[in-house]
């Protein structure tokens, strides 16, 4: 019995006829709407997402069957906690809140791609991708959720496999969501006036030791970048420095080697 596999990426809930999909499937025989139906049934969870996608074909009978991957658990807690991607500094900004419900829902949905035994190890698994992304686990930080969940404080709510909110607290947490960012603006503001000050102070002095003096100041590295700009030449005629100490990116030659000849620069 041949068969013969198709592979694509779709959109939860929106797949078509179209390319990719309908191209790949018209030479195998197989109602394509009735694939494009099975698919999108399938596949609504996973709305304003990619979904990677196998159709499995019988050549001869031209039956079917169809395997439906799943995001990246990073995706996954971007849908739930309603964000667009994660925290560039996630050890001091936290970007989201999610509740447990919403951890046991995405472990369960990802349940066969985890590496854990139990449900309970593969919701410790996704706690550890939002620790990376900066959200937190019930208003708390993932290793400190991590913690609780060991101790047992959850068990009743993975035990009856609990992942619906109620709209209490959806609007709760979209209300920490905007507190998190107030929080971070407010930072990114202390941050940036602390770190004009020190550039002022140090108004032309080399570049290596005002790096070196808001990095000690705990100015994020990100921040550093964004606002110590690169002068082409430095005022000793050499090559300036970036923010990361590097020659600067389009920096002139020193003056001496700019009134070489053409001849002597060959």
């Amino acid at each position: 019995m041949a068969k013969e596999t198709v592979e694509v990426m779709v959109e939860g809930g929106k797949a078509t006829a179209a390319p990719p999909l309908g191209p790949a499937l018209g030479p195998m025989g197989v109602n394509i709407g009735e694939v494009v139906a099975k698919i999108n049934d399938q596949t609504k969870a996973f709305a304003g997402m990619k979904v990677p996608v196998k159709v499995i074909i019988d050549k001869d009978t031209k039956s079917f069957e169809i395997e439906i991957g799943t995001p990246p658990t990073s995706q996954l807690l971007k849908k739930e906690a309603g964000i667009e991607k994660g925290s560039g500094n996630p050890l001091e900004d936290k970007v989201a809140d999610v509740l447990i419900e919403q951890i046991i829902k995405i472990a369960k949905m990802k349940e066969t791609a985890l590496l854990g035994k139990t449900l309970k190890d593969k919701i410790n698994e996704v706690v550890g991708t939002c620790n990376s992304m900066g959200i937190l686990v019930e208003g708390k930080p993932a290793m400190d959720a991590t913690k609780e969940i060991n101790e047992g404080k959850f068990d009743e709510e993975i035990r009856t496999e609990k992942t619906e909110l109620s709209a209490e607290e959806k609007a709760k947490l979209e209300e920490e969501k905007k507190k998190l960012a107030a929080e971070i603006e407010q930072r990114r503001t202390e941050f940036e006036t602390k770190a004009k000050t020190i550039m002022t102070q140090m108004e032309g002095q080399e570049k290596g030791k005002i790096k070196a003096k808001l990095k000690e100041a705990g100015i994020p590295d990100a921040m550093i970048k964004e606002l110590l700009p690169a002068e082409v030449v430095a005022a000793d005629g050499k090559p300036a420095e970036g923010a990361d100490g590097k020659p600067a990116e389009g920096a002139a030659a020193p003056a001496a080697e700019a009134e070489k000849p053409a001849a002597e620069k060959k």
